[in-house]
């Protein structure tokens, strides 16, 4: 009960930059990238601006930082990736299944329809005294 919500509130605000991040690029994680990239070189200059004797570590920090999030971000792309690779197999499976199966139940009606169409015809045929 006593756990710390500093880490929740640092990942839930980690999450949201990133999917603010996805969002704004249209869901391209390279795009994304260079848009955060981009953003990071924007406060790193004007922290350099601000600050002029602090600039290369600004700079630095940013980078490192930047690079940090970027691996952050592909390796949470290529987990989205895998996992929607698996369900399009299960689905794809699911289907075939179901087609199958779909499949053979119409064989299976059309077997009963044929069978009592001939026994149709040969009970109208016997009335008639044709053989």
């Amino acid at each position: 009960m006593s756990r710390s919500k500093v880490p929740l509130a640092i990942g839930l605000a980690a999450a949201g930059g990133i999917g603010y991040y996805f969002y704004s690029a249209g869901g391209s994680p390279r795009a994304a990238e260079k848009q955060f990239e981009s953003d990071a070189q924007h406060v790193a200059a004007k922290v350099k601006g601000e600050v002029p004797h602090r600039s290369t570590d600004a700079e630095q920090q940013g980078r490192k930082v930047g690079q940090e999030i970027g691996a952050k971000v592909d390796s949470a792309v290529e987990t989205v990736n895998r996992d929607i690779s698996k369900a399009k197999s299960e689905t794809e499976s699911h289907a075939k299944a179901a087609k199958a199966d779909a499949l053979k139940k119409i064989d299976e009606f059309d077997r009963k329809v044929e069978d009592s169409a001939a026994k149709g015809k040969s009970y109208l045929s016997s009335w008639f005294g044709s053989k």
